[in-house]
């Protein structure tokens, strides 16, 4: 199949003179699979990593539909819902560039944060292509301003995605409202929960496709830091390196993903930040200074950087670890594009070993543990690992200390237990109110 062409996928003429003028003469494993059986109407499941063509797998198919539709409908023929306004919006670039020739073809991304007005003349002038979000969809639905009476062909990409974030209710409703009779494609890393009983509710004798993403291109470290000063000591020197092109830092927190950017523009580096609070056309900019060269480092949360599609990122670097092992191979792919190659730093605490072991055992490899001169970790990975705590100090009641992730003796019943670090005094906690969980989600 690695001798295929675009020429024997059967696609109509427009298509074929689109892709040639983008340069693709080949298609990818999974468009290879997916692209006959979408021709034919099937129903689809698609899992596949990021950067492996999916998108073009399921947009070539309902554009060969759609030129072969000979009533030029102006009511919706296509859905395509995504979980983020990043990633819609490069789903309506991908059907404009492959529909090029196709002059009469109107579509409309319908995303949060963007204005209700321009939104609302595309339907009324009449769209064969909905690219939407869950959220703003429903908006227009309530409104009765979508009509899903003519729609053909519904697709959920990156559907576990969208359930993650909370987006169920809204996905029943939608799928509730199109018609029984449709095709029905959808795309997730992994089949199993939730994802999975909407799949086997709502699609009729699915063809599964899946396919494994090789990162062979993309090199991967790992360096463990001992509290946050250090780590952004370990970040500054790892920016600085010449090598680094472009980079996406990822942050757990919007809070953190600002406080990060700001410091590197304080040591005059060209970083900007990106998160979902910002306003739609204020992230558009952003990533298309990205885009034309004109900031060299983007810190960004997951949601915010999904569909994130640049070639020229060299690196990706982990600031703090995904909480869902799926994203991390998610976030890596920002990298290594294109067939380039590509580069991935973990910036881990000890407290973040265990996250670490579950990203390796998903990923079915190790990722080697690096070290910056001058910088070295006081305690590596390995040094813990061999020397396990036998519990042999006690507070002064009597009762054993336990050992807490940042390395001293938590409190014993009656007394307090003996610091196991440099002996200086108190934890850096000591004294300070915890935070609820709460709030530090509002962070």
């Amino acid at each position: 199949m690695s001798d295929l062409t675009f020429d024997q996928l059967s696609l109509a003429a427009p298509l074929l003179k689109a892709l040639h003028e983008s340069g693709y003469s080949k298609p990818t494993p999974i468009q290879a699979q997916a692209i006959p059986f979408a021709l034919e109407g099937r129903d689809l499941l698609l899992s596949a990593q990021t950067g492996s063509g999916k998108t073009a797998a399921f947009v070539l198919p309902v554009l060969d539909y759609l030129i072969n539709d000979t009533r030029r409908s102006k009511k919706p023929r296509v859905l395509i819902l995504t979980p983020t306004r990043e990633l819609a919006l490069q789903v309506n670039d991908s059907v404009r560039r492959y529909g090029n020739e196709l002059k009469w073809l109107f579509s409309v991304p319908l995303v949060g944060g963007a204005p209700y007005g321009g939104q609302i003349r595309a339907l009324k002038k009449g769209v064969q292509i909905i690219i939407a979000t869950p959220g703003r969809l429903l908006d227009h639905m309530r409104d009765g301003r979508v009509d899903f009476s003519e729609l053909n062909t519904l697709i959920l990409d990156e559907a576990d995605r969208m359930l993650d974030m909370g987006f169920s209710d809204d996905i029943n409703a939608i799928i509730d409202a199109a018609p029984a009779q449709r095709q029905t494609i959808m795309s997730s890393a992994t089949w199993d929960g939730p994802v999975g009983k909407i799949a086997a509710t709502f699609t009729r004798n699915p063809e599964r496709i899946a396919i494994k993403t090789e990162t062979a291109h993309i090199e991967e470290r790992v360096y463990f830091c001992d509290d946050l000063g250090h780590k952004n000591k370990v970040l500054e020197r790892l920016v600085c390196d010449p090598d680094m092109t472009q980079t996406i830092i990822f942050t757990a927190t919007k809070r953190s993903c600002e406080e990060v950017a700001d410091t590197l523009r304080d040591n005059g580096h060209r970083a900007r930040f990106l998160h979902g609070d910002l306003p739609q056309h204020k992230r558009n900019r952003i990533v298309e200074d990205l885009r034309k060269g004109k900031c060299d480092i983007l810190v960004a949360t997951d949601v915010a950087a999904r569909g994130i599609d640049i070639p020229a990122i060299s690196h990706v670097i982990n600031y703090d670890l995904p909480r869902q092992v799926e994203d991390y191979v998610h976030r890596i792919g920002r990298s290594g594009r294109a067939g380039r190659s590509g580069m991935a730093m973990n910036l881990c605490s000890l407290a973040d070993r265990a996250q670490l072991a579950s990203i390796t055992r998903y990923l079915k490899r190790e990722i080697s543990e690096e070290q910056l001169e001058g910088l070295e970790p006081r305690k590596t990975a390995a040094a813990v690992k061999a020397k396990k705590p036998k519990g042999k100090y006690r507070g002064k009641g009597g009762q054993k200390a336990r050992r807490g992730n940042d390395g001293f003796k938590a409190r014993g019943q009656g007394g307090r237990g003996k610091p196991s670090g440099n002996g200086k005094g108190k934890p850096a906690y000591a004294g300070k109110k915890r935070q609820s969980r709460g709030a530090r989600a509002s962070a």
